[in-house]
C-alpha cells in the first residue's frame, strides 16, 4: 500500500492557512472544516491538468517585484487620471510569450495588470492582447521583464 503524502500536506496547509485567516478562533472550524475539504478536493481533481513544480527561489524572488510593480502601477495610474489634463491614450498593442508551460501563461496574464497603465484584455494561443492607458508607449520592455520574472517562478517554461 503506498502512502499518499500530497493530500495530508494540502489538508495541513490549507487548515494552516484557515486558522490564519481566522485568527486562530476556534468557532470558525465549522465552516473552515467543510472549506478546507472542498479546497483540498478541489485541489486534487481539478488541478490545472500538468502543472509543474514552482521554484520557491523564485516566487520569493517574485514577491518584492510584484510588490514593486504594483505600488509603480497604482501611482502611474493615479497621476495619469487624477491630473487636470488626463495623461491618457488609450489603445492595444499585442505581445508574444514564450512561455510554454500553460500554468505560467497563466499567472503571467493574470499579472499583467500590475504593469503600470496596462491589463491583459484578452489572449489566444502565445498572443495576448494588453489595453495601454499610453498607447504612445512601448510596453515590450516591461512585459518581458515581467515574463522572465514569472519564468524564475515556473523552472523551464522559456
Amino acid at each position: 500500500m503506498t502512502i499518499r503524502w500530497r493530500t495530508p500536506l494540502t489538508l495541513a496547509s490549507l487548515a494552516g492557512l484557515w486558522w490564519l485567516l481566522s485568527d486562530g478562533d476556534p468557532a470558525s472550524w465549522v465552516i473552515g472544516v467543510p472549506v478546507v475539504l472542498a479546497a483540498s478536493w478541489s485541489v486534487r481533481h481539478l488541478g490545472s491538468g500538468g502543472a509543474g513544480a514552482v521554484s520557491v527561489l523564485g516566487l520569493l524572488r517574485f514577491v518584492p517585484f510584484f510588490l514593486w510593480q504594483s505600488l509603480r502601477g497604482g501611482i502611474d495610474v493615479a497621476l495619469r487620471t487624477l491630473a487636470p489634463r488626463m495623461r491618457i491614450c488609450p489603445g492595444f498593442t499585442v505581445y508574444r510569450s514564450e512561455l510554454r508551460r500553460r500554468d505560467a501563461l497563466s499567472f503571467f496574464v493574470a499579472c499583467v495588470s500590475l504593469l503600470p497603465g496596462s491589463l491583459a484584455a484578452g489572449i489566444d494561443g502565445d498572443r495576448l492582447d494588453v489595453h495601454l492607458l499610453d498607447s504612445a508607449t512601448d510596453a515590450t520592455d516591461e512585459l518581458r521583464r515581467l515574463e522572465a520574472a514569472v519564468a524564475r517562478v515556473y523552472p523551464d517554461t522559456l
